[in-house]
């Protein structure tokens, strides 16, 4: 009898745990950072940019989204936008969303190229998304610039060679950049990272975090590059080092299902740092 008890008891916290892990699963929540770049042109300081990364099957939050038009000049939406078996109208009901709310840039993640990509493109252009596939483009304020990177996933996995990251253009090369990457994991196979800021998802935060075991991924990058601001050496000889967000992102993969890392939407606030900070 006191066995039976016990796998009563047993089964019951599991289906409290498991409920638990599925609500998490489909929460919504704005985690709001900001962040200093020395090199940042100063028409730029504070300005504002709403992170999206791997929304996979989720429709975005109308509601709490809305409320963000006209408080942020930028949208970037950092891969994953969709899944393979998941409805492209959802897709198309997202990226109108954020459209609605400021210019829009996006990089393919390896769930994009499972789903029919040449409809997620096409619903990209058709809601003015402009999809960055190794390519750099200046944002202008104020006179001054400040570019935004976006490297593409590679079509065939992300073990086999990136395409180069695309140069500054002559005269360029010292001025303030962004990279807008799905995988932060891209960093490893770069001797030199020449920008600044480095804002990639991908990971999940792992999603499901267990006590004691702790994230799921394999690897050994992950359990220390899992979600939150790193940084990281820019190696060209200067010792100085790029800031990397990696983002906890919004949508699950495999299950929908999330423990002691919940899912965001990331509201960035730019900020000029003194100099030698």
């Amino acid at each position: 009898m006191v066995a039976v008890w016990a796998l009563l008891l047993t089964a019951a916290g599991l289906a409290a745990i498991g409920s638990v892990m599925l609500a998490g699963a489909f929460r919504s929540r704005l985690d709001e950072t900001d962040i200093e770049l020395e090199s940042l042109p100063e028409p730029f300081d504070g300005y504002r940019i709403l992170l999206v990364t791997d929304i996979h099957r989720r429709s975005l939050p109308q509601g709490m989204l809305s409320g963000l038009k006209g408080k942020v000049d930028l949208v970037l939406v950092g891969g994953d936008m969709t899944e393979k078996g998941s409805p492209l109208q959802r897709l198309q009901a997202n990226m109108a969303l954020l459209s609605s709310i400021g210019p829009v840039y996006a990089v393919h993640g390896n769930h994009d190229y499972k789903a029919e990509i040449q409809e997620v493109d096409r619903i990209l252009e058709k809601n003015g998304v402009r999809l960055l596939a190794d390519e750099n483009i200046p944002l202008k304020k104020g006179g001054t610039e400040l570019w935004l990177t976006g490297v593409d996933y590679p079509r065939t996995g992300g073990k086999v060679a990136y395409a180069p990251l695309p140069g500054m253009p002559p005269g360029k090369e010292k001025e303030c950049r962004m990279i807008l990457v799905h995988d932060p994991m891209w960093l490893l196979k770069r001797e030199t990272v020449p920008a600044d800021l480095i804002l990639s998802g991908h990971t999940h935060g792992g999603q499901v975090v267990l006590p004691f075991i702790g994230r799921r991924h394999v690897e050994a990058f992950y359990h220390t590059y899992s979600a939150g601001m790193f940084l990281w050496p820019k190696g060209d000889g200067t010792g100085k080092k790029a800031k990397l967000l990696i983002s906890r992102g919004f949508g699950t993969a495999h299950l929908p299902l999330r423990w002691r890392s919940p899912a965001e939407l990331n509201v960035l606030t730019l900020r000029r740092a003194a100099a030698g900070r």
